[in-house]
């Protein structure tokens, strides 16, 4: 890697991660006299240190970015929540009804929820993959204004890939009105999400944000309760 690209993309805080992770190997750049110089004669030295730092840097950028949004993010269109509704811990997940990862995710996630009485999971609607993923979204935020939204996710995600047929029968399954799914605040909730993920640059679905952490993908029971584990942990030092 050549220092000088590294400089002309944001080198402070390149040389930051860089730092830190050289701290962590006993080694103090600050006290350099040329930091750039010593920096670069240390990355030539020592290349494997490289992907720690750029992953700092990643996770440093990302929970600022998340910090900058956070309300929007963690405020649920009625009725799209789950869990504790004063938990002290909110995973939310962006996901999308074609999306076969997000339907491997829901028993992972209903796990995380029978287990952690403080945790509170806002779900938002993300419809990208499929001509059928915006009217699943539309039919599925109908559901929460009913009060019916867990019923209408299982009900749908279990009826397996995605069409018109199926939803219709998920819909029916639960009482909903199909004309309410054109309702103003359903339109916007939508495009607010769809901007949203747009500032957040999420790459695809599932995505879930807990604290300061983006989650790309299904990352299993596990991989969720050491992410809420981590904030909470975060939280009290």
């Amino acid at each position: 890697m050549n220092w000088k690209n590294i400089a002309g993309g944001g080198a402070a805080a390149a040389v930051g991660a860089i730092a830190a992770v050289a701290a962590m190997h006993g080694l103090d750049l600050r006290k350099a006299p040329d930091q750039g110089a010593y920096v670069r004669t240390y990355l030539l030295e020592h290349p494997e240190v490289i992907p720690e730092a750029m992953e700092r840097l990643q996770d440093k950028q990302t929970a600022t970015l998340i910090a900058a949004h956070r309300g929007a993010i963690e405020t649920p269109f009625p009725g799209a929540v789950a869990g504790n509704p004063k938990g002290d811990v909110t995973l939310v997940e962006y996901f999308d009804y074609a999306c076969g990862y997000c339907r491997a995710s829901v028993a992972d996630v209903d796990r995380l929820i029978a287990a952690d009485p403080n945790i509170r999971v806002v779900y938002k609607e993300l419809p990208i993959l499929s001509a059928y993923s915006d009217r699943a979204a539309r039919m599925s935020l109908v559901a929460a204004q009913a009060g019916k939204f867990a019923a209408y996710h299982h009900a749908l995600y279990g009826e397996g890939a995605l069409d018109d047929a199926k939803i219709d029968r998920a819909a029916g399954s639960v009482g909903l009105d199909a004309k309410a799914a054109d309702s103003p605040a359903i339109a916007r909730e939508i495009e607010g999400n769809l901007d949203l993920a747009r500032s957040l640059r999420l790459s695809g679905t599932p995505t879930f944000v807990v604290g300061d952490t983006m989650l790309n993908g299904a990352v299993g029971y596990d991989g969720l309760k050491e992410a809420v584990a981590k904030t909470r942990a975060a939280r009290k030092a």
